[in-house]
This record gives structure tokens, sequence and C-alpha cells, in this order.
């Protein structure tokens, strides 16, 4: 175990497996994906047979530790809940990136603490960390229209026409996530600074 009480992780949600690449329900991925590339840093699978792909960063003298699981969205605690013990990070200086249907597309949120919103990635975080106290950057993926399902929905692909406001929202997300690293014991009064 490498216990840094300074350390942060931020995680990207998503479901592992060319099909599907690219969906709504992986799009907290894919914005880790694209400050990795930014910064010029790459995932290699983790030590101890857990069950992520990481990357390590030095920031401002402090450990970053970013990682994206290697498990299906709804077995996420089971990655992540073990390289918060490897790493001795607590659950508040944990930042979850993830689509959220109630969130509009274009959007995004910072949220601390709460609860899954229907999210089953969140849902099993929360059940095996014991604790709702990690934050959480909501990308907004929208509601399906008229009655469509909404655990179809986010296993769908963005349309051509959403593309542009996927791009905006990837893009802020790289920018909290880089202001979150400099900052990640900021209060949650201070979320919503960090929403677009």
């Amino acid at each position: 175990m490498i216990a840094d009480s300074s350390a942060t992780l931020i995680v990207g949600l998503r479901n592992p497996g060319s099909s599907y690449e690219q969906t709504r329900h992986n799009i907290g991925a894919v914005a880790v994906d694209r400050f990795l590339s930014d910064n010029s840093l790459s995932l290699k699978r983790a030590r101890q047979g857990i069950r992520v792909d990481v990357a390590e960063a030095n920031v401002n003298g402090s450990r970053a530790v970013l990682a994206v699981p290697r498990t299906f969205m709804n077995e996420s605690g089971q990655a992540v809940a073990p390289l918060l013990k490897y790493y001795g990070i607590d659950p508040d200086r944990l930042l979850v990136v993830h689509d959220d249907i109630d969130v509009p597309l274009g959007k995004i949120k910072v949220q601390a603490g709460g609860g899954h919103g229907g999210n089953n990635g969140v849902r099993s975080l929360l059940g095996s960390l014991g604790s709702e106290e990690f934050w959480r950057l909501k990308i907004g993926v929208g509601r399906p229209a008229g009655n469509k399902d909404a655990a179809a929905h986010v296993l769908t692909k963005f349309s051509k026409n959403e593309r542009p406001d996927v791009d905006v929202m990837v893009n802020r997300c790289v920018d909290v996530v880089e202001r979150w690293l400099e900052d990640p014991e900021r209060s949650r009064e201070t979320a919503s600074e960090l929403s677009f």
C-alpha cells in the first residue's frame, strides 16, 4: 500500500469494450482520457490485481492518480474501493466523473456527496465505499425523448448534431479536473463555481 494523505484520485466511469465506446454512459472515461492526452499521460494496469487502469502525476508537489475501471459500470465500486485503500486516499479526496441524465446536454455540474441519482456506477461506489462523501463531476447527457427507457438511452451514442455540445462539455471537464487538482480540499460551498 502507498499511503499518501495528500494524494487525490480522479475516476472516469465507463463500460469496457469496443461496443460501448463513445456511448453516453462512457463520457466520464472520455473526459479523463482527454485530460490524460492533453497532459501527455498514459494509463497502465494497476498493481495488486486492482481492476483499473491508472496514471500518476505530480501536481504542486502532491500525487494525483487518474483512473478508469476495467469493470462494468455497475461494478465500479469493486475497482475503486481497493484503489483508494492502496493509495491511502480518503473518499473526500475522490472525484468521480460520470454521465447524468438529469443534467441537460451541454452542461456539467460538480457536487459534493449525495445519492446515486439512478447512475449504477455511483450506486456501486456508494455500496463499496460505505460513504457518500466523495465528489462527482456530472456530465449532462439529457433525458431520453418520449417514453424511451433511460437505461437504453445511456447506452446509445451521441448523434452528429450533439457532438459539438459533447466536445464543449469534455473540454470544460478537463478544465474542472485541472482546477480540482490544484485545490482538492475546496469547500462544498464552492462546488457551484466549477459547474457550467
